[in-house]
């Protein structure tokens, strides 16, 4: 049974040797990379710097979601009363609190069956506020109950100036050339309302009650 030491004391002795014989085999040539500097590494790609967005000015944010609500009157299954009220709100709004305070003192005068009052407000608006289309369009619908259509549509020409696409301005232009029998000119302007409104459904009524009247039904 000593076999197994003495195995394992000459398999001891020969480990060095070995080792001196493995280390013959390396190559003489091997670079010295202690020396040698590690190459540098890639340097990531700079980002490109977006430049800061410029805030918009309040009529430039509005004019910005007027664009988005206009886009939504055409989409299908959309309410368009809601996208409506919110197109009102924006036309309503100004820079200038003093404008808006004066449109809605004028907008009581005539619910309250003071068109002299309410025409008074108005011209102080248009004139300290010429850029406020809802200013002139608010006056061109008092004129038009007042039955002085040709101060109506001239106003009206104004919000049309300032706000192409109000489709309010472009129907009562219609009704009031309806009413003065040029009817060529107020199926044009109801068409242009329908353009910017598809959903107008009064103003699409009030062609085909145009049609029968052209055709004598």
């Amino acid at each position: 049974m000593r076999i197994l030491p003495i195995l394992a004391a000459l398999l001891c002795l020969s480990l060095p040797a070995i080792a001196d014989e493995d280390h013959e085999f390396l190559p003489d040539d091997l670079p010295d990379l202690a020396g040698e500097a590690a190459p540098p590494l890639p340097e990531p790609e700079a980002k490109p710097v977006e430049p800061a967005k410029r805030e918009l000015k309040p009529a430039e944010a509005r004019a910005e979601q007027l664009d988005i609500l206009f886009a939504h009157l055409r989409k299908p299954g959309v309410s368009s009363e809601t996208v409506e009220r919110k197109i009102w709100s924006l036309w309503q709004a100004s820079d200038s609190p003093t404008a808006e305070i004066l449109l809605r003192q004028a907008s009581r005068a005539i619910e309250d069956r003071a068109p002299a009052e309410a025409l008074s407000i108005l011209d102080r608006l248009v004139g300290a506020y010429p850029e406020y289309a809802e200013a002139w369009n608010k006056r061109a619908t008092l004129y038009f109950m007042m039955k002085r259509y040709d101060q109506a549509l001239k106003d009206i020409d104004k919000v049309i100036e300032l706000e192409p696409r109000h489709f309010g301005a472009l129907a009562g232009r219609g009704m009031i050339l309806e009413r003065q029998k040029k009817y060529s000119a107020a199926r044009a302007a109801y068409e242009e309302a329908i353009a910017v409104n598809p959903t107008l459904e009064q103003v699409k009524d009030a062609l085909k009650e145009l049609d029968r009247f052209e055709q004598g039904i």
